[in-house]
């Protein structure tokens, strides 16, 4: 089978093309000419340059492909340009959805996020949640909303697509992730903000696998969440703790973290800096509550992702 993976070069997207060839599958890989192509040095991929809103690259890339899996975000809290964000996750996911359409394509996969659903306030919900929270978390929760409703528009028009909702994506080249547990590597990280939240977990080759899953079983215009499980960011550090003999972080006090982030915040705006806590990393800190299940994946796809201990402790054992 021949397939488009577009943000191929991204965390996700190499792991996934790494997936589908390993099954056999024929992958054209959609980038930037400007793309770090490190992820793919490995790999055998066609690829073709364009930029995800470029309806010209994109009918060209998708030449010949049976399915579509769409990957490329861009993936950030904290003070992003909301601009460029809304371009490349909303006009972007738009731009893939028309030109596979007047192509014919025969299925898309849609990488979405648990992010949809809004605060869930600690509730553990599934695929038929309705959004409760009125507003938006982030500029990335607004974004993925709203490429979310383009997708849902093209389903109900016909369009084969599936969609995909992973919580907290993990491996041991994580881009978000794995430079703070770095730092806990070297014995350097002796405070850590947020103990106590709930963070979902998901291992990004058991990802691809769900992805490649949906492709085949998936039923069109359905949702799948992907999750392996949740548990504290306290809870991660000890499993890390037990592996390597590495103290806890001790828990930074929250009205200092609060404070902290306010200040850092108005600097960060002014210099246009990305400071390493604000006002909205503050807020997914301590306000807000993600909580899912993936029981429907397990069950419709036969989808059995590795253990949230086994994912973090493949970690700290590279």
């Amino acid at each position: 089978m021949k397939v488009l993976v577009t943000g191929a070069n991204g965390f996700t997207g190499s792991h996934l093309v790494k997936a589908l060839q390993k099954r056999g599958d024929s992958v054209v890989g959609l980038v930037r000419k400007s793309s770090n192509l490190d992820r793919l040095a490995d790999c055998q991929i066609d690829l073709a340059y364009g930029d995800i809103t470029d309806r010209a690259a994109l009918a060209q890339a998708m030449q010949g492909v049976d399915t579509v899996f769409h990957t490329a975000a861009y993936v950030e809290l904290g003070l992003v340009n909301a601009i460029e964000m809304e371009r490349v996750n909303v006009e972007g996911t738009r731009a893939v959805l028309e030109v596979a359409q007047s192509i014919g394509v025969s299925k898309m996969v849609y990488c979405s996020t648990i992010g949809i659903f809004g605060d869930t306030r600690g509730k553990v919900i599934g695929e038929t949640f309705e959004r409760t929270q009125k507003d938006f978390s982030s500029a990335y929760d607004r974004t993925k909303y709203n490429a979310q409703q383009l997708v849902d528009q093209a389903s109900a028009k016909g369009f084969p697509v599936v969609s995909v909702m992973p919580s907290g994506i993990f491996g041991v080249d994580d881009p978000h992730f794995m430079p703070v547990l770095n730092t806990f590597l070297k014995g350097r990280l002796k405070v850590w903000a947020g103990g106590q939240r709930i963070t979902g977990i998901v291992h990004v080759d058991d990802l691809a696998e769900a992805m490649m899953l949906a492709a085949d079983r998936g039923q069109l215009g359905g949702y799948y969440i992907l999750s392996s499980g949740d548990l504290s960011t306290r809870e991660m550090f000890e499993i890390f703790s037990q592996e390597t003999g590495i103290s806890v972080p001790a828990d930074a006090p929250e009205p200092v973290v609060r404070v902290v982030g306010n200040i850092l915040d108005v600097i960060g705006r002014i210099f246009s800096w990305q400071p390493p806590i604000d006002r909205e990393r503050v807020h997914y800190l301590y306000d807000r509550c993600v909580r899912v299940d993936a029981t429907k994946a397990r069950r419709e796809l036969g989808w059995n992702p590795r253990s949230i201990e086994d994912t973090l402790k493949e970690l700290v054992k590279r």
